[in-house]
């Protein structure tokens, strides 16, 4: 019987499962979903190939884990950070701001890696539909200032947010993306003050 390296066999299927997610997070931003498969995430992980069948059955199950995973992560530090903003406008600051926050984690190149990628249909509108998700509480916000279709304005603010984002995994200086990205936000959206932090 394999040796358990944590209080309960719980624990340690966990512990497992948690250690091939971050294998594979891994092996995605660093070498594109191609590079992502059982075998190289259980040897990455420290697993043997039978060993990780026992958590994943496929490849995309991998993946979708990996998602799943990288979205609550980001999604956290989103509510954190629109936790801590004061007013609507605030908000949107706030959002542009921990967006471009991730511009260069490996969780977020994980996801952008995925995004070209072959995946089953049902992955592809679970990211979708966590993407949706995160985009509320933006959505919210512009609702709340009163902006002129805010379904669209939410749309172009998350595209020029994807787009600063790459900029910034490009080699781009952060605060300088940052700055002229909330410029464009602030004079696009309407009047407002640009907030600190």
């Amino acid at each position: 019987m394999p040796r358990i390296d944590a209080p309960t066999v719980a624990e340690h299927r966990e512990r497992r499962r948690d250690a091939l997610i971050t294998a594979a997070t891994g092996l995605l931003a660093e070498h594109g979903a191609e590079g992502v498969t059982l075998a190289a995430a259980g040897a990455a992980a420290g697993l043997a190939r039978s060993s990780v069948y026992q958590y994943f059955d496929s490849t995309p199950a991998l993946l979708a884990a990996v998602v799943e995973d990288a979205m609550a992560q980001n999604g956290a530090r989103l509510a954190a950070a629109l936790g801590r903003a004061r007013g609507p406008a605030g908000r949107v600051d706030a959002f542009v701001r921990s967006t471009l926050d991730t511009a260069t984690d490996p969780t977020h190149r994980a996801i952008h890696a995925l995004a070209g990628s072959a995946l089953p249909d049902e992955c592809l509108a679970r990211v979708a539909e966590l993407h949706r998700e995160q985009y509320q509480p933006l959505l919210d916000a512009l609702v709340e200032l009163g902006v002129p279709e805010p379904g669209l304005t939410m749309e172009i603010v998350v595209a020029m947010v994807v787009e600063a984002s790459r900029a910034i995994a490009d080699g781009r200086g952060r605060a300088r993306v940052l700055a002229r990205t909330l410029d464009l936000v602030h004079h696009g959206i309407g009047p407002g003050e640009p907030t600190t932090g």
